[in-house]
């Protein structure tokens, strides 16, 4: 309830964002396994992004 107005951190951003990447290439790879392929590396870049921040 109290954490109705609160903006999320960049962390969380870009979590929710690596997260939907995972999902997409998920899907793609039952069918276009370059675009899946595409779409991992994007994520994969994304997680070294989320390490960065941590450290």
């Amino acid at each position: 309830m109290f954490g109705l107005f609160k903006k999320k951190s960049e962390k969380e951003k870009l979590q929710a964002q690596y997260k939907k990447l995972l999902e997409e290439a998920f899907h793609l790879s039952k069918s276009n396994r370059a675009a899946s392929d595409a779409k991992q590396m994007e994520a994969d870049a994304l997680l070294k992004k989320i390490e960065a921040l941590d450290a």
